[in-house]
């Protein structure tokens, strides 16, 4: 399912429906899946409690190349200004009602204000909104077979709850989705214990080849109200996610070989509304705790 903001994204029919579908499923009832097989133990079991600090995280087999632990400044990343696509509600401005630093922890928050601003960056045409939030997207860029042969976005994350909210953790490259598009976490702030991966991919600007690539990961603890971590390895023929040291999902095939050597900037936001809540009358928008972040790390291996 296309669900993007950036230019040209379209969302197919078909599979938006095979989402909201998917979204039905009770985490916590007959039927939940087991936990995919990992490479390493789960930091805690999540049944029953929240996950505990992994401290100075590091997955065996993996070198440190870029930690961010939001103890300064964000001096490592560029933050957006201005409106986005997919109908989003939200405008993203530098205040620190939105994006603030305190005690090495990055708090995202979104606001009901109005307030005017630009479309999108491609688009200047003014445009009143009712919601203010934050993204911020890292300057480095990041890529398995450019940065190293194999490379691993890592962050410890809580959600923000409440319907309308939707957080998100991921990575692209411009133009997008000539460079891709991964995924790591996009959730709804009103269903605390599931998430989706994707990826995406195109030869031309604007124009998306991978077709139904999201899948609905569920968790045992909720993820508003608990830290997790959240974990994409990216290499040449796959891409293997990760929820607290535990695998959840592994894409391969179809058009993940064609990310590779490509470079991506790492994403951080929370949207309001938009094509993840169709339908959505604003006046129905609630916002409850804002998006957390303690820290980002990218890993490299040979």
């Amino acid at each position: 399912m296309a669900l993007s903001r950036r230019l040209g994204r379209r969302v197919s029919a078909a599979a938006l429906l095979l989402f909201l579908a998917a979204c039905t499923t009770d985490p916590t009832g007959p039927g939940a899946p087991e936990r995919a097989p990992g490479a390493g133990p789960a930091f805690a079991e999540t049944f029953g409690g929240c996950p505990a600090d992994p401290g100075d995280y590091a997955p065996s087999g993996w070198t440190p190349h870029w930690v961010e632990d939001f103890s300064t400044n964000l001096s490592k990343w560029n933050i957006w200004t201005g409106g986005a696509w997919n109908d989003e509600l939200q405008y993203y401005q530098n205040d620190v009602d939105n994006l603030s630093l305190s005690e090495g922890i990055l708090t995202i928050a979104a606001v009901k204000e109005t307030v005017t601003g630009v479309t999108n960056p491609y688009d200047a045409t003014p445009k009143t909104f009712g919601f203010t939030s934050g993204r911020i997207e890292s300057k480095t860029l990041f890529g398995a077979g450019s940065t190293a042969n194999k490379v691993r976005f890592a962050a410890r994350i809580r959600i923000a709850s409440g319907y309308g909210m939707w957080p998100a953790f991921w990575s692209y490259g411009d133009p997008w989705p000539t460079q891709g598009e991964i995924d790591i976490l996009e959730a709804r702030g009103n269903m605390p214990f599931q998430y989706q991966t994707a990826y995406y991919f195109g030869r031309r600007s604007g124009v998306n080849l991978v077709q139904n690539s999201a899948i609905v990961i569920q968790s045992q603890s909720s993820l508003t109200d608990c830290w997790h971590v959240y974990e994409v390895a990216w290499t040449k023929d796959a891409l293997t996610f990760y929820l607290d040291g535990q695998v959840v999902d592994v894409k391969t095939g179809g058009y993940v070989p064609s990310l590779y050597r490509k470079r991506e900037k790492l994403t951080l936001n929370l949207a309001v509304g938009g094509v993840f809540f169709w339908g959505l009358d604003p006046e129905h928008v609630t916002i409850g705790s804002p998006m957390q972040v303690d820290w980002v790390k990218v890993f490299t291996a040979k």
